[in-house]
C-alpha cells in the first residue's frame, strides 16, 4: 500500500527525538512530522486529564498537517492518554512503554531498576505491565528534574551527575543488573548514565522496539512512501528553538510556533 503522508510524533519536549531517530533510521525514506510540547514540558508532573488534552491538542496539530500515524512519543502521554487517543481518532497510534518485559526475562539478579516520570510510574498501565512481573523486585524511582534540565539544554551540568548519582545508586545497592528508561528524553542521558554505573548493569530503553512496531503498523494499516529517496523532516516546537536544534545536531531547520 502507498501512503506518501508523513509520519506524526509528538512528545511533551525534545525527549521523543530519540523515538524519532530510531524511526529515521529503519525507515529512512518516510516524511515526518515532530512536535515538541516544550512549553508545557514535563508531563510527568500533570494531572491525567491535563495530559489527555495536551495530547488531543497535539494529535489535532499533527493531523491538521497530514499524518498518516502518530507515534506518541512519551511515556507519560501513552500511559495516561493513548486509550482516550484510539477511541477518538481512527488514526493508528503507537505508544512508548518503559521496557519492562526483557529486562525482567534477562535479569539474573531478578531486580531491575526503572528510571521514569512520575505521571508513568503512578499510571494504572505502567502497574499493570509491573503485576504481570511479580518474580522480580521492580526499584522504581522518578526522574524529578531531569526533564527540565535536559529541555533547558544542561545535559552535561554538574547538577545532572549530582541528581542522576543520587537516583542511582539505591538502584546500584539494590543489586540491579537492568536499568529501564521510562521516558524517552533519558537515553540522551545514557553516556552520563554509563559513567555512574557498575559496568555490568545494561541500559534499555524503547527506541528501537518502538520503530519496528511503527514499520509493522504501516505495513498493515495505511502503507508507506512510494519511492526510496531522501525524507523530509519538519520540527515544530513552542519552546527554545535552539535546544531543539541542538539536539538534533542543527541538521533539521526548526519552526517555532505559539501553539
Amino acid at each position: 500500500m502507498i501512503n506518501n503522508n508523513p509520519i506524526g510524533l509528538f512528545d511533551s519536549g525534545i525527549g521523543g527525538t530519540s523515538i524519532w531517530t530510531a524511526i529515521n533510521q529503519l525507515m529512512p525514506s518516510e516524511d515526518t512530522i515532530y512536535l515538541a510540547d516544550s512549553k508545557n514540558a514535563p508531563y510527568g508532573q500533570k494531572s491525567k486529564d491535563e495530559i489527555i488534552a495536551l495530547s488531543i491538542k497535539n494529535t489535532d496539530f499533527l493531523l491538521a498537517r497530514n499524518a498518516k500515524i502518530i507515534v506518541v512519543a512519551c511515556n507519560t502521554a501513552t500511559t495516561n492518554a493513548i486509550k482516550e487517543l484510539r477511541s477518538l481518532y481512527a488514526i493508528p497510534f503507537i505508544g512508548i512503554e518503559p521496557a519492562i518485559k526483557p529486562a525482567a526475562i534477562h535479569s539474573k539478579t531478578q531486580t531491575i531498576g526503572i528510571l521514569a516520570t512520575k505521571g508513568t510510574l503512578s499510571s494504572e498501565l505502567f502497574n499493570k505491565t509491573v503485576e504481570m512481573y511479580q518474580d522480580t523486585k521492580i526499584v522504581e524511582q522518578i526522574g524529578h528534574g531531569l526533564v527540565e534540565l535536559i529541555e533547558d539544554g544542561k545535559i552535561d551540568s554538574i547538577e545532572m551527575t549530582s541528581l542522576l548519582n543520587s537516583y542511582l545508586q539505591p538502584m546500584i545497592e539494590a543489586d540491579i543488573d537492568y536499568l529501564v528508561l521510562g521516558c524517552s528524553h533519558f537515553p540522551y542521558l545514557i553516556p552520563k548514565i554509563t559513567e555512574l554505573l557498575p559496568k555490568h548493569i545494561k541500559i534499555i530503553d524503547s527506541g528501537q522496539a518502538v520503530a519496528r512496531q511503527t514499520q509493522k503498523i504501516l505495513e498493515e494499516t495505511v502503507g508507506f512512501h512510494s519511492i526510496q529517496k531522501e525524507s523530509q523532516n519538519i520540527f515544530y516546537t513552542n519552546g527554545n528553538p535552539k535546544v531543539l536544534a541542538d539536539i538534533m545536531l542543527n541538521k533539521y531547520p526548526i519552526n517555532q510556533k505559539a501553539f
